[in-house]
């Protein structure tokens, strides 16, 4: 996948703010410390044009990132927004920013128009929490798409890697193919989600 260039756009947190432009956008959204930031690195192929952190709860606005791929001929350019949702499910933030979290991303995922869809991440470690379920839940009466994600693969062996999305299927009711396994150490999954981006983009083109 190539990529001529990334650039951090901004922060926001209310509607008046998120920038004005219309470039198809997907939003990636997960518990603090679930390793969104180096998921978005791996995929721009950048080591910390989003800034990584060991201390859950530090992305606190919504963070948007523009991604500009080359003309290849066959391919025109083209560009593509992404945005870093903050992290919930954190305690030892603050009562008053937790309870900011939740209406903030309610918000932009209910108005922004042009939001193709959004990856869920969950630490392939955990079992999906209430928050994950009704999240999904939540996107689907939205009729949002939601490709989830589980990250970290690269702590468990292959045998409990399959394991854990099988268990992740049944929580969410789906198959293998529409949960991606995923590391940042190793890039698995990397391929996959950028095709999951593209069918969505390419989707977005043919109803514009």
């Amino acid at each position: 996948m190539k990529i001529r260039a990334v650039e951090f756009i901004k922060s926001a947190a209310k509607p008046a703010h998120y920038p004005e432009y219309d470039f198809p956008e997907i939003a990636f959204a997960g518990r603090s410390n679930v390793g969104k930031s180096s998921l978005i690195n791996t995929l721009i192929n950048r080591k910390d044009m989003v800034k990584t952190s060991s201390r859950p709860g530090c992305t606190q606005l919504i963070n948007f990132f523009l991604v500009n791929f080359p003309d290849t001929g066959d391919v025109p350019q083209e560009e593509l927004s992404l945005v870093d949702l903050p992290g919930y499910g954190y305690a030892k933030v603050s009562k008053k920013i937790r309870a900011q979290w939740q209406p903030m991303v309610e918000t932009y995922v209910g108005t922004r128009r042009n939001l193709l869809g959004l990856i869920l991440l969950m630490d392939i470690r955990r079992d999906p929490g209430k928050e994950e379920l009704d999240m999904v839940r939540w996107l689907e009466t939205k009729q949002m798409p939601c490709l989830l994600v589980l990250t970290k693969a690269d702590k468990l062996s292959k045998t409990k890697q399959l394991k854990q999305l099988d268990a992740a299927c049944k929580a969410f009711n789906r198959d293998r193919d529409g949960i991606v396994l995923f590391s940042a150490k190793t890039r698995q999954g990397r391929r996959i989600i950028w095709d999951e981006i593209h069918n969505l983009i390419d989707w977005y083109q043919e109803e514009e």
